[in-house]
């Protein structure tokens, strides 16, 4: 069981977690600030895990969908928007989002919230964009939810290359840090981009 002090100073709340749905999700001075912009939108989000980054959305949003491969993961993400009274604003869909019928379940929708599982299998653990290997892949999934909006998040590790990014349509590359150090890569793209070029958001 993890410690109920350290879910509540990372998620705001206390939630169930456990130990990989703790480390997978994002701080919630992270996850307000990135839910801002999804602001009266219908959205997507990928890869539910604790659903933190869901409730933060569900917040702000008209509506959030969420796609989650992992079963008991959804279970423990419907809690955890129980306990936070934001259930009635979130479809939960346990699926693979490369699925074609996950495709066919999701509605007309105006924006996209990726974060992508950082795991990595074999020898190397090197993370890359380009023939991504996070789970999904983060190249496949960005090229398939563009055919849906343009209007996307995309949440990459701080280990990639930025030089990676060059090729992608117009977006705001912006790098959140939290006490100094460089945690995440957040890419924004279509209407969700305050400015086209790098950015900053600082939390002590």
């Amino acid at each position: 069981m993890m410690d109920k002090d350290m879910i509540f100073n990372k998620f705001g709340q206390y939630y169930f977690a456990d130990d990989i749905t703790f480390l997978m999700g994002i701080d919630i001075r992270f996850a307000d600030h990135l839910a801002i912009r999804m602001k009266d939108r219908v959205v997507l989000e990928t890869c539910t895990g604790g659903g933190f980054s869901t409730i933060a959305m569900a917040k702000y949003a008209n509506h959030v969908y969420t796609v989650e491969i992992d079963g008991l993961r959804i279970k423990v993400a419907k809690r955890n928007a129980e306990i936070a009274g934001v259930e009635k604003k979130i479809t939960f869909i346990n699926n693979d989002i490369l699925s074609k019928q996950v495709d066919k379940a999701i509605p007309e929708i105006d924006a996209a919230f990726l974060d992508p599982d950082w795991a990595v299998s074999g020898p190397e653990h090197e993370y890359r964009f380009r023939n991504s290997n996070t789970r999904p892949p983060s190249d496949i999934l960005l090229n398939l939810i563009f055919l849906k909006t343009e209007n996307i998040t995309l949440i990459q590790p701080p280990f990639i290359d930025p030089g990676e990014f060059k090729h992608l349509p117009p977006h705001e590359c912006e790098k959140l840090y939290l006490n100094g150090q460089h945690e995440l890569f957040c890419l924004h793209f279509g209407d969700l981009a305050n400015i086209i070029g790098d950015s900053e958001y600082r939390v002590e």
